[in-house]
């Protein structure tokens, strides 16, 4: 089965500054899979580093499929991953529509395009002509997940997509995340949402110091074995 992202003993970190130690994290076609763990243990630096921004100093790090000699901010996206940063990124002085519509700029072919996801959310055609930021947290999450399936993901990254949003909305997300999954793509969800966690992947890895103590299948994760992780 096709690995969609992997890191196979990475190291990687900011100027000097080793952040990762050894990171090992693998995500294959059809798994949906969560990575957890306290803040500052290195999750946002994970995303970072097959984003390039973060350097890769040693181990190997494959991106659907493929190990790119270099990497720059937008190798991750062209090979065919998406993320939804956390605090979303939402371009105030664009309209919902247009929010959506950066997401094609990468141009891959696909089945996602603004029709699909105004069927996942049907609040979005409603709104297409507010401005992006006009919408309540929930709302501009929707915007943030439907601009990333515009670029036709075969992997969406989630970075805290939970953060600062209602119960209900959770809800609603964790839906949301099993029916683009049931389509066919693949997920990686970094959240500390229990919830959330369980209803949208089937394993999980931990992070602590900048790699991964931990991983199993999400049936064998209790909220007792996260607060250890976790501060909840």
């Amino acid at each position: 089965m096709k690995s969609l992202l992997e890191f196979k003993d990475v190291i990687s970190g900011y100027g000097g500054a080793r952040v990762l130690h050894g990171m090992n994290l693998r995500v294959l076609a059809g798994e949906s899979v969560a990575l957890i763990g306290r803040n500052g243990v290195g999750k946002t630096t994970t995303v970072n580093t097959f984003l390039g921004i973060a350097k890769l100093m040693q181990g190997t790090l494959t991106l659907i499929g493929q190990t790119p000699r270099t990497l720059h901010h937008y190798t991750a996206a062209r090979a065919g991953i998406s993320l939804v940063p956390q605090g979303r990124h939402i371009i105030p002085t664009l309209t919902v529509r247009e929010n959506l519509i950066l997401g094609s700029a990468v141009d891959r072919k696909g089945s996602w395009n603004l029709d699909k996801v105004y069927e996942l959310f049907p609040i979005l055609k409603e709104r297409a002509d507010a401005p992006g930021t006009a919408l309540s947290g929930g709302q501009q999450q929707m915007v943030a997940i439907g601009r990333a399936l515009m670029a036709n993901p075969e992997l969406l990254v989630l970075d805290e997509p939970s953060e600062g949003l209602a119960p209900v909305i959770v809800d609603e997300l964790a839906a949301v995340l099993r029916r683009v999954h049931a389509a066919g793509t693949g997920i990686l969800l970094i959240e500390q949402n229990y919830s959330l966690i369980k209803r949208s992947t089937d394993r999980y890895y931990v992070m602590s110091k900048g790699a991964v103590i931990e991983q199993d299948k999400m049936d064998h994760l209790t909220m007792d074995s996260l607060k250890k992780h976790v501060a909840i």
